[in-house]
């Protein structure tokens, strides 16, 4: 069975720092891609960064390079997002989705407070 599990979503204020994690299992970790995705309040997903485990290429959305980091841990089949100086439009339900399946995460709340 494959999961995806997401964790480490909070309340953190303006500034501040988070760091999620998806834990993998199931499937050959090694290769796939894994991204990250967020819900905000009445908005639409949106996928913010992935990551390949295969050759570790990488790719973030523009509003949030320079502030967040993806990475995997490819003995752990884990991926990380480390997200810093957090702001609070970054407030939403962030997943953790294996591409080109239908598998997610069950989402992690994060909320970054003003």
């Amino acid at each position: 069975e494959v999961q995806l599990q997401a964790s480490g979503g909070g309340l953190v204020q303006a500034g501040g720092s988070l760091r999620l994690s998806c834990a993998a299992s199931g499937f050959n970790f090694d290769d796939y891609t894994i991204a990250w995705i967020r819900q905000a309040p009445g908005k639409a997903r949106e996928e913010i960064s992935c990551i390949s485990n295969s050759d570790h290429t990488i790719h973030y959305v523009d509003f949030v390079e320079g502030r967040f980091t993806i990475s995997s841990d490819n003995d752990k089949n884990t991926v990380y997002l480390q997200m810093d100086s957090l702001k609070p439009e970054d407030t939403a339900v962030y997943y953790c989705h294996r591409e080109s399946t239908s598998d997610w995460g069950q989402g992690t709340l994060v909320t970054v407070s003003s």
